[in-house]
């Protein structure tokens, strides 16, 4: 049983599917399929229960998954602590797609350039995925927004920031002196679709408030939202950070008066893994990082 085959079973067992794998592992179907094959014949039965155009896992492959796993952590870790220098290795970092844009590329380029031997790789993924590739190890720490619906890992809240209410030029709040959550209510809303935090970060305020904000529109990115709100197809809430590289005069930001909304951006990490020096160093410039955005407004 070798370590290519394990970590080639882990892949089609999580995308169930035979070609979606293979593409991600960049090998060929074929050659995928064999080494499946070699490992079933090894075990003496199947891992996969094989259907139309997907696989599942059957009770020897249930089995399989949880011990493979952790054969591939214990692997990854020992070459982790004895290679810990300190100074080089590799850290790979998870973000939501509402935080990466916009507030890792200052925090990368400052800790690129105190440890140039260290390589760092980003990952752009929903909160569940995220969750989900820290807790099997495909991440050395994740960062989101909170609450984290997952059991076993470390969480550290980093800061708080606002939500501010955006608008494009001509709406007729612009000139209001103070905007209240009541003022909104009538408006439609452009939000980012269900599998993105901040819309529930956004929904979960106004209900608590008795409004349930209508969306008149859906999209899977923050900036078509500001687009979306600029051609005044609807207003929304947008996060301080992305508020704050926004240069154009096409949209305009308030905050709302009284209880603004706001959310909460941790750190997550799997405190069963390995911590390498470098990434203790990584989360210590993190934290302080974390520090300097809590005081930009």
């Amino acid at each position: 049983m070798e370590v290519d085959q394990l970590r080639y079973f882990l892949r089609v067992a999580e995308r169930g599917n035979f070609t979606r794998a293979a593409e991600e592992l960049l090998i060929s179907q074929p050659a995928l399929s064999r080494s499946i094959q070699k490992l079933e014949e090894e075990l003496g039965q199947p891992v996969f229960e094989r259907k139309t155009r997907s696989v599942a896992l059957t009770e020897a492959g249930k089995l399989l998954q949880s011990r493979a796993q952790q054969v591939l952590t214990l692997i990854a870790d020992t070459k982790a602590e004895i290679s810990d220098d300190g100074q080089s290795g590799q850290i790979r970092v998870g973000a939501i797609p509402t935080i990466a844009p916009f507030f890792l590329p200052d925090l990368l380029r400052q800790f690129s350039t105190e440890f140039p031997k260290a390589s760092l790789i980003v990952q752009e993924d929903t909160t569940d995925h995220l969750l989900k590739r820290c807790t099997q190890g495909e991440i050395d720490l994740a960062i989101i927004a909170l609450p984290v619906p997952a059991k076993y890992l470390e969480v550290e809240e980093l800061f708080e920031e606002e939500l501010l209410l955006v608008l494009p030029p001509d709406h007729p709040l612009v000139d209001k002196p103070h905007i209240r959550l009541n003022d909104i209510k009538s408006y439609p809303f452009v939000l980012l679709d269900e599998a993105h935090c901040l819309s529930d970060n956004i929904v979960s305020f106004c209900r608590q408030r008795s409004f349930h904000p209508v969306a008149v529109e859906q999209t899977s990115q923050l900036a078509m939202v500001q687009e979306l709100v600029s051609l005044s197809h609807g207003i929304s809430m947008i996060p301080q950070m992305a508020r704050r590289l926004d240069k154009t005069d096409r949209r305009v930001y308030r905050s709302i008066s009284g209880n603004s909304p706001t959310r909460k951006i941790a750190a997550v990490w799997n405190p069963y893994r390995f911590q390498s020096r470098l990434l203790l160093e990584f989360r210590k410039r993190l934290h302080e990082y974390s520090q300097i955005q809590c005081s930009l407004k």
